[in-house]
C-alpha cells in the first residue's frame, strides 16, 4: 500500500512540475510597432526587426486610403481613411527591404516608402 501511495504522490509531483515548467516557457506576445500613413510618408519611415521574431505592425491612416506592398517580403496592407489595422509579420530573411504605398494618394505618392531592416 505504501508503494502505491508513493507512486501516486510521485505522479502528482511530476504533473505539477510539468505544469509549472510549461507556464514558464510560454512566449511573450509579439512586439507591436505603430506606423502612421499620411500624405506622403510613413512615420516612422524605417523600422528595425530581427529575423524569425514575430511582430505586429499597427498601421493607421489619418487622411486618405493608403496601402503598402513589400514584394520581397510578401507583405501587403490596405489601410482605410481613419482606420487602424494590425498586420502580424515574421521576417524570415535578413536584409533591407523597401515598401511602397500601393494606393494612389496624390502627387507625392511615388516617394511614399517604408524601409524595414531585418538583422540576424
Amino acid at each position: 500500500m505504501r508503494s502505491n501511495h508513493f507512486a501516486a504522490t510521485l505522479g502528482i509531483a511530476i504533473l505539477a512540475g510539468a505544469i509549472t515548467i510549461s507556464s514558464y516557457s510560454a512566449q511573450d506576445p509579439p512586439r507591436k510597432i505603430t506606423v502612421e500613413a499620411k500624405r506622403y510618408q510613413f512615420t516612422p519611415s524605417e523600422i528595425d526587426l530581427k529575423k524569425n521574431v514575430p511582430v505586429v505592425i499597427e498601421f493607421t491612416s489619418k487622411d486618405v486610403d493608403h496601402g503598402l506592398v513589400f514584394d520581397d517580403l510578401a507583405l501587403t496592407a490596405k489601410i482605410g481613411k481613419g482606420k487602424t489595422i494590425d498586420v502580424p509579420f515574421t521576417p524570415t530573411e535578413a536584409g533591407t527591404f523597401v515598401g511602397q504605398c500601393s494606393s494612389f494618394c496624390g502627387e507625392g505618392h511615388g516617394s511614399m516608402k517604408l524601409t524595414i531592416h531585418v538583422t540576424e
